[in-house]
C-alpha cells in the first residue's frame, strides 16, 4: 500500500497499536525539546521519576521565554534548569540563544525522526520532515525516561500545494488562509501534510511558519516532506550528512484531501482575540495601530527579518509606532547584522530586543490598553499579550512592515503602489553563520552524577496528588464558554511566569483573566473540591500543564465541557483531573455557576464504561457524560495522576 509521509515516520516508530484513527498507539521518541517556562516541571518530573540519565538521542532544554530578570526568580530558575540538564544528560541552550524550535530546526532537527515537546508549537519541526508533537511535560519527561508517547491516531490531512505566491505574499498568509477556512478547531484528531508542486519555491523556514501555526487549527502536528529544499537548508547549516530523502509514495492517499493554489493568496490578518478570526487585510486597513512586533516562532527565518529591513531602509516608522524586533536566534542576528539590515532597521527607528520569545508570551512588550498590535506570532488570545485588555492582530511580516511605516493597517500591496516600491530582492547568505558557542553538550555520565541540581528559594516541589474519590459532591466554581485557552486558564506574561516552578504561588493567578476571586474561592470549597464547565474547544493553546495542575492544586477534581483540545485534555488524566464531554451539549445551557453537581460510583464505573451520570443538586435534575480515556488513562486518573500511578510501581 503506497504511504503518505505521516504514515512512513509513524510506522517506522510504531511500538504497539494500529495506524486507524481513532485508535491509541505508541510511538518510539529519538529527541525531545523542553523550554524554560515549562522545563522546570519537567526536570522534577525526572526527579520524581527517579531518572539516572536521559535515554533519548538527544535532548535539549532552552531558555527561551523567561528572559527578562527583573528579579532573581528566572536567573535562579535558569541556573536549575542548567545544572539539572547536566545531571540527567541533556544539552542546554543559553539564556539568549534564540527560540527552541527555530534552533532546534538549525542544530538538532533530523529527517525521519520523531520528537516530543512541551511547548505546542514543537509541530515546527515538521518542516523538515519530522513527526514533532507537542505535548504535556510530563509526557516529555516520559519520553527522556526512554518510554514511548500514547496518543490516539490521527488522521491525515493532505494539503496540496499549487502555483507560487504572489509577491507581498509570504508564508504566514499561506497558514491564515487555512486558519480563515477552518477555524481554531478544524485541524483537531488530524495531522495535515502539505504535499505538491507548490513547495518548490517555500524555503525550509517558510514550511516552518505554517507548521508551527498547525498548532493554531489544533492539528496534533504538521509534516512535509525531506526533499531538495531540506537538503538545501541542512547544507547552509553544516549539516547536510543528516539529510535523509523523505517523500510521499506515488499514489499515496489521504484520510482527507485539500487544495490550495498559492498564487490566489492575498495578504490576511488575524483579527482580535484569535487566530481564527481571519479576514483580508484590505478589509481592516485604515485602523491606527501603536504598535507592530516582528519575530517568534511563527516567523523565524532569516527572510522575514531581512523583508522588513528591506522595506523600511531609508525610511522612518510612524511616530506614533514601536517597531519591535525579536530576533529569533544569535544566528540570524549575525546573519541579519552581516548584510546591513540590523543597521537599516535601527536607523528606521526599530527597537533590537534579545533573540527570544519574549513578546508571544507577554514577557516585554506589552502594548497600551486598548491600542492595536501588529505582531508576526502565532496567537493573539486574550490578554496573552501582558495587557489584560489587548488588541493584538496577527499578520506577515510584510504586513508590520507596511504598518509600522503608515501608522495604521496597510495591505503591503497597496504601499508598494503608493509609494512607487518594487518588491525587494533579497541577497541571503547560501551559508549560515553557524555559532555553536551557547549551547552546552551533555556531561560524560560519570561527571553528570556528581551533579545536584540547584534549586533557589522558588522552585517548589510538585505537590501531592491524592487518588479520585468514588464520589464527587461539588460547587461549579467556573461556567466558561467556547475556545477557553491555557493562557487565561493559568496566565503567562511577566507577572506570572516567574512562578512556573512554583506551583503554590502560580495557583493564585489560575482563571483571574476571566474571575478574579476564583483562587480565593477555591480555597474556601477546598473540603469539597470544585468543578469547572466548559464549552467547545477548552483549554486550546499552549501546551503549559500548569493549567492543570495549578487549579488541580486549589482542588479541581472535574472538567465537564462540550470538548476539549487535546493537549490539555492529556494533561487533565496525567494529573489526576477528569475530563467529561456532555452526551448532549445542549446540557449545558442548563448549569449555572455555583450549581453543585453529584457524580456517583466514578471509581466503580470508570473502567467498565464510558458513560457517567451527574445530577445537579441544585435543579433536581440529571444529565449524562462521556470521557474518552483508554484503559490505560483510566489507571492514571484514579490514582490521582500519572506519577502517583508510576510511584505505585505500575507501568
Amino acid at each position: 500500500m503506497p504511504l503518505n509521509v505521516t504514515r512512513k515516520l509513524i510506522e517506522s516508530h510504531l511500538e504497539s497499536g494500529e495506524m486507524t484513527p481513532g485508535e491509541e498507539i505508541a510511538i518510539r521518541i529519538d529527541q525531545t525539546l523542553t523550554q524554560d517556562a515549562t522545563g522546570t516541571l519537567v526536570m522534577q518530573e525526572l526527579e520524581a521519576l527517579g531518572l539516572d540519565r536521559a535515554r533519548t538521542e538527544v535532548s535539549v532544554q532552552y531558555v527561551d521565554h523567561n528572559l527578562l530578570q527583573t528579579d532573581e526568580k528566572n536567573a535562579e530558575d535558569h541556573e536549575y534548569l542548567r545544572t539539572a540538564a547536566q545531571r540527567f544528560g541533556l544539552w542546554f541552550s543559553k539564556p539568549g540563544n534564540g527560540v527552541s524550535h527555530p534552533t532546534h530546526m538549525q542544530r538538532f532537527g533530523i529527517p525521519g525522526k520523531t520528537m516530543v515537546g512541551s511547548d505546542s508549537h514543537t509541530p515546527a519541526a515538521g518542516s523538515l520532515g519530522m513527526l514533532a508533537i507537542g505535548v504535556g511535560g510530563l509526557e516529555v519527561a516520559l519520553a527522556i525516561s526512554g518510554r514511548p508517547l500514547h496518543i490516539r491516531m490521527p488522521e491525515v490531512w493532505g494539503v496540496k500545494l499549487e502555483g507560487e505566491l504572489p509577491q507581498w505574499c509570504s508564508a504566514k498568509d499561506v497558514i491564515l488562509e487555512m486558519l480563515r477556512r477552518h477555524d481554531v478547531k478544524g485541524g483537531v484528531n488530524r495531522i495535515i501534510e502539505y504535499y505538491g508542486p507548490g513547495l518548490a519555491k517555500l524555503s525550509a523556514m517558510d514550511r516552518h511558519v505554517i507548521a508551527n501555526m498547525g498548532a493554531e487549527l489544533g492539528a496534533t502536528t504538521t509534516v512535509f516532506p525531506s526533499d531538495e529544499v531540506v537538503r538545501e537548508f541542512l547544507r547552509a547549516e553544516d549539516r547536510e550528512d543528516d539529510w535523509v530523502e523523505l517523500l510521499a509514495d506515488k499514489d499515496a492517499e489521504y484520510d482527507i484531501d485539500e487544495e490550495i493554489d498559492l498564487s490566489q493568496i492575498e495578504p490576511l490578518i488575524a483579527k482580535p482575540s484569535s487566530p481564527g478570526n481571519v479576514v483580508p487585510v484590505r478589509e481592516v486597513a485604515g485602523e491606527e495601530i501603536a504598535q507592530a512586533v516582528v519575530g517568534s516562532s511563527a516567523n523565524p527565518g532569516l527572510r522575514d527579518f531581512a523583508i522588513v529591513a528591506a522595506m523600511v531602509a531609508g525610511r522612518q516608522t510612524s511616530p506614533s509606532v514601536s517597531l519591535d524586533v525579536n530576533p529569533t536566534s544569535r544566528e540570524i542576528l549575525t546573519d541579519l547584522t552581516k548584510m546591513g539590515a540590523t543597521t537599516d532597521l535601527v536607523i528606521s527607528g526599530a527597537r533590537i530586543h534579545q533573540a527570544g520569545c519574549m513578546g508571544c508570551i507577554g514577557m516585554g512588550q506589552a502594548p497600551a490598553t486598548g491600542r492595536n498590535s501588529l505582531r508576526t506570532m502565532p496567537r493573539n488570545f486574550p490578554g496573552r499579550s501582558g495587557t489584560k485588555e489587548d488588541s493584538v492582530w496577527l499578520c506577515s511580516p510584510e504586513t508590520a512592515a507596511a504598518s509600522a511605516l503608515t501608522g495604521v493597517i496597510t495591505d503591503p500591496r497597496d504601499w508598494a503602489h503608493d509609494n512607487g516600491v518594487d518588491y525587494p530582492n533579497l541577497d541571503l547568505p547560501r551559508q549560515s553563520a553557524v555559532n555553536t558557542a551557547m549551547l552546552v553538550p551533555p556531561l560524560e555520565e560519570a561527571e553528570a552524577k556528581k551533579v545536584e541540581p540547584v534549586k533557589g528559594p522558588n522552585v517548589s516541589s510538585l505537590p501531592d496528588l491524592p487518588p479520585l474519590p468514588n464520589e464527587i459532591e461539588a460547587p461549579v466554581l467556573l461556567k466558561v464558554g467556547d475556545n477557553i485557552s491555557t493562557d487565561e486558564i493559568s496566565p503567562a506574561g511577566a507577572r506570572a511566569l516567574p512562578y512556573r516552578s512554583n506551583i503554590p504561588k502560580l495557583a493564585e493567578f489560575s482563571f483571574t483573566q476571566i474571575d478574579e476571586s476564583y483562587p480565593e474561592r477555591a480555597r474556601e470549597a477546598e473540603e469539597t473540591g470544585h468543578i469547572i464547565v466548559g464549552g467547545d474547544n477548552y483549554g486550546q493553546g499552549s501546551s503549559r500543564e500548569h493549567a492543570a495542575i495549578a487549579p488541580r492544586h486549589l482542588g479541581l477534581s472535574v472538567v465537564i465541557a462540550k470538548s476539549f483540545a487535546r493537549i490539555h485534555w492529556q494533561n487533565l488524566a496525567n494529573f489526576g483531573v477528569l475530563a467529561l464531554e456532555f452526551e448532549n451539549p445542549d446540557d449545558y445551557d442548563d448549569i449555572e455557576q455555583d450549581d453543585t453537581l453529584r457524580i456517583k460510583g466514578i471509581r466503580d464505573t470508570l473502567a467498565e464504561t464510558d458513560t457517567l451520570q451527574v445530577d445537579n443538586v441544585a435543579k433536581d435534575t440529571s444529565f449524562t457524560v462521556r470521557h474518552r480515556l483508554s484503559p490505560r488513562q483510566v489507571k492514571d486518573v484514579l490514582a490521582g495522576g500519572l506519577i502517583p500511578r508510576l510511584a505505585e510501581g505500575e507501568q
